[in-house]
């Protein structure tokens, strides 16, 4: 990313300007260099939008668009502004005590209903309407995800994410396993499956004796078969167990979005809990205390894992590790026939307390646009949500030799995606899941104490 030069720099900035005035002409068009206040008039924007976002990958590209934005909109700006996660939530959150928030933020489905019920999030329906904005545009079931309960909405899709495997091709060749054997992979919580197999088969003691031979000593190992992502996944375990739970049959909630009735206490969740859990009692995988406060790409990285489940977010910092020569597959197949992955879709929202909202609103349908996406998209950093940008991303990657389409877009493609579970009282599961789950993959319960955790979670509901 950072080795966009000036020259090419200047060109897309010069052809996403001339593509956001050719869309300011065309009656469906999803941007343009003037806005309007909800029912009323055009006016010209001005002024200084401060927009956050987490991932400094992303920054530079988003900083093309902010230029591009400038350039169609003479007398704004917008000031891009990078902390890493948990600084950035705390920032977004206490800003919105002192008065400080950013006018535009990178928003998040865990996050976004709480900001609602505090009412920090602006509507963008009339101001949307006004400008003859469309919502349609976006891979399937995005745009729906940012409408919240009272039928408002309050973001515009901006990028989604799926689960993939990454492997070291060295030490899957080494173990005699080949693409297509991880290809086909299955699994089931009984015995694992030929995933489970595999994994055995990965995993490598100091002694050089494999998981699935005589004499494999767990308590040394010196290669695990499957890699942990920064401990048990709490509630929601996007990266660590979503993708086995999703082909049982099982969901988090009642339904998604907007449930009011969690599910943990169900079989299909707690049998897919003990088989996590059982990976660590054989060695197989690392335990969470192992893992904690420890980057799993950089665990990776140094070796220690023949595969490891992860988001596409991940994809250029999986592949950029010297030394290791990286390779993508996708997730087993489960016992309903078919892959699962959970699918994240991110948005931009409008601060209620925006100084400048005019502005901010049309930086937020311009972050929206193809215009914008599809330069994104050409980054090779994350998956746009307008299919154009989603594209342009996939050859990008390929570009790098990197085949995101038979592993993270195979779920696109398929219509094996399940949503994040998006409710109130998100922190509040959170804070009860965390500890119950982590209690299950230390050992220090067993998987049917989750139901009384679900007790616990489905009581914040009631009233």
């Amino acid at each position: 990313m950072s080795g966009f030069s000036k020259r090419k720099a200047g060109a897309a900035i010069a052809t996403l300007a001339a593509a956001t005035l050719a869309l300011t002409a065309c009656s469906g068009g999803t941007t343009s260099p003037t806005t309007a206040a909800p029912g009323g008039a055009a006016a010209a924007i001005s002024g200084e939008v401060n927009y956050w976002l987490w991932d400094n990958n992303q920054k530079p590209a988003y900083q093309q668009c902010a230029d591009a934005f400038h350039v169609a909109n003479p007398g704004a700006t917008v000031k891009i502004t990078q902390y890493a996660w948990d600084d950035y939530w705390s920032g977004v959150t206490n800003g919105f005590v002192a008065g400080t928030a950013p006018d535009v933020f990178t928003n998040h489905l865990s996050k976004y209903p709480e900001f609602v019920t505090q009412g920090q999030l602006e509507p963008l329906d009339d101001y949307l309407a006004a400008d003859g904005t469309k919502t349609d545009i976006y891979q399937k079931g995005l745009a729906d995800l940012w409408v919240a309960q009272d039928g408002k909405r309050y973001g515009l899709p901006k990028d989604f994410d799926t689960i993939a495997i990454f492997y070291n091709k060295a030490l899957i060749a080494d173990a005699g396993v080949t693409e297509a054997d991880l290809g086909a992979m299955t699994w089931n919580p009984t015995d694992g499956g030929t995933y489970e197999k595999t994994i055995a088969h990965l995993t490598i003691d100091n002694a050089g004796k494999r998981g699935d031979e005589a004499g494999f000593d767990k308590t040394k190992v010196k290669v695990y078969g499957l890699g942990l992502d920064g401990g048990s996944g709490g509630g929601n375990g996007q990266t660590q167990w979503s993708m086995y739970s999703g082909t049982t049959g099982w969901s988090v909630t009642d339904k998604n979005p907007w449930g009011s009735h969690y599910n943990y206490d169900k079989p299909e969740f707690q049998s897919t809990i003990t088989w996590m859990r059982s990976l660590i009692e054989k060695g197989y995988m690392p335990s969470v205390e192992a893992v904690t406060g420890q980057s799993s790409g950089d665990i990776f990285g140094a070796g220690k894992y023949a595969m490891i489940t992860n988001g596409s977010w991940m994809i250029n910092q999986m592949f950029g590790y010297k030394g290791i020569e990286t390779g993508l597959a996708p997730t087993p197949m489960g016992p309903n026939g078919t892959r699962a992955s959970m699918y994240n879709g991110l948005a931009d929202s409008v601060w209620m307390g925006s100084k400048n909202k005019p502005a901010a609103v049309k930086w937020v349908e311009f972050l929206g646009s193809a215009a914008c996406q599809d330069l994104i998209g050409k980054a090779g950093v994350v998956f746009p949500a307008i299919s154009s940008g989603t594209d342009a991303a996939a050859a990008a990657f390929k570009a790098k030799g990197i085949d995101v389409d038979s592993s993270f877009l195979v779920h696109v493609k398929d219509g094996t995606t399940f949503l994040f579970p998006i409710t109130d009282h998100a922190s509040q599961v959170t804070n009860i899941m965390q500890p119950a789950v982590d209690a299950v993959f230390t050992g220090k319960a067993t998987a049917d104490s989750l139901t009384a955790a679900n007790e616990q979670v489905n009581a914040l509901f009631a009233g």
